[in-house]
């Protein structure tokens, strides 16, 4: 067996970076970049006012002044600043050049077209040309796009983005055991829910995954679900990994020509896992074990699509508080589900029961809470690291 750690290098390794291409700004949430975008014009435009008041020189704060005009956003005023004049504006609108200071309207007295200041200004008031972003301004955020991201784009005048395509995942469970949920389970049967959980985690990494239809124990039926999977750009099998009669996956890969990464990793919930690739795709056989599958996911398919999408890798790990004592630990590292309580640190209290076929207690999770090979007992209150879920 081998580590966690080095079991992740090796699957980071399957790596291709998928292809470019061009979509709507409007569909860019959660996309990500595949080069940097440019800002095609100056962000503001102008000087323009950040309050609505009244443009002066600030020379001439000191007496009366006369109002000369008026200027809006969208509707600028073009005459020329005089000694002792000021304009009505309003905010966003461009301050008229020989104005250096906007004073609020708060903060003046007017009758007819002449202005007092009942204060001194304090602050210009302006928003300087270009200081939010200049013509040419690079954008990569080397993460997913958010809702905040898009308006800055457009605000860039930028309508169409060159961004990476979602890598395709084939999600594929096998087991004469299992049946699609809304089935009726036959004698020794049950329903089949790691491939609906790990797609699930795929698309929010931002894949496109796709569960294949339930492959039988039969070299056969494997054979064919697989072919219909190598287009993918990862091929996610769930159980048929363990060793038995009925474990195809190493078989039935080995015949396709799969170039195996490694077998077996030192943790817990599972160790039974492969990888390598298999022609152009990457090929993770994930345990079958309902839990093991999902801790899997998100240890190793998570961070494997991140660097598909172009991503440099992501330090999830987080620093905590223990819940409760815990025994000595294992021989491999552990990944124990667990609650966040507290402020920060969070207080990390793993279940007592840790049985890896509960999926229940795993929807319970907000954690992981990881547990290196060997560790020694521990009391409450010892710092701990762990993995945030989602």
């Amino acid at each position: 067996m081998i580590s966690v750690d080095e079991a992740l290098s090796k699957v980071l390794a399957l790596t291709t970076v998928t292809r470019s291409e061009e979509i709507a700004l409007k569909d860019g949430r959660g996309r990500v970049l595949a080069e940097p975008a440019h800002a095609l014009l100056t962000q503001p435009p102008f000087d323009a006012a950040s309050m609505d008041g009244y443009a002066i020189r600030a020379e001439d704060a000191g007496g009366a002044l006369r109002v000369i005009g008026e200027a809006a956003a969208g509707r600028p005023w073009d005459g020329a600043a005089e000694p002792g004049s000021a304009v009505r504006i309003f905010t966003g609108a461009p301050v008229p050049e020989g104005f250096d200071t906007v004073v609020m309207q708060e903060n003046t007295a007017r009758e007819g077209d002449t202005l007092r200041l009942t204060e001194p200004p304090r602050a210009r008031h302006i928003r300087a040309k270009g200081s939010d972003f200049t013509q040419g301004a690079r954008f990569d955020p080397a993460r997913p796009l958010t809702g905040r991201d898009l308006g800055l784009l457009a605000a860039m005048n930028i309508a169409r983005l060159r961004v990476r395509a979602r890598p395709r995942v084939a999600v594929l469970p096998g087991g004469d055991e299992l049946v699609p949920p809304g089935a009726e389970p036959g004698p020794g049967q049950i329903i089949c829910s790691n491939d609906v959980a790990v797609a699930a985690i795929a698309a929010s990494a931002g894949a496109d995954a796709v569960c294949l239809p339930i492959a039988t124990d039969t070299e056969e039926d494997l054979r064919a679900r697989l072919t219909e999977a190598a287009a993918f750009d990862l091929i996610v099998t769930i159980g048929g990994a363990s060793v038995g009669d009925h474990d195809l996956i190493g078989r039935v890969t080995e015949g396709f020509g799969m170039e195996r990464s490694f077998y077996k990793i030192a943790m817990r919930p599972g160790k039974p896992l492969i990888a390598g690739r298999i022609g152009q795709a990457a090929m993770i056989g994930l345990p079958g074990n309902p839990v093991s599958s999902i801790v899997c996911a998100e240890i190793f398919i998570r961070p494997l699509l991140r660097a598909m999408l172009g991503l440099p890798p992501e330090d999830r790990l987080r620093e905590g508080v223990l819940g409760r004592d815990l025994p000595a630990e294992g021989p491999r590292t552990h990944y124990l589900r667990a609650r966040l309580s507290g402020g920060a640190p969070a207080t990390v209290t793993p279940f007592e029961d840790q049985d890896s076929a509960r999926l229940a207690l795993m929807s319970q999770a907000d954690a992981l809470l990881v547990r290196p090979a060997g560790e020694a007992a521990l009391k409450a209150g010892a710092r701990m690291v762990y993995l945030p879920l989602d």
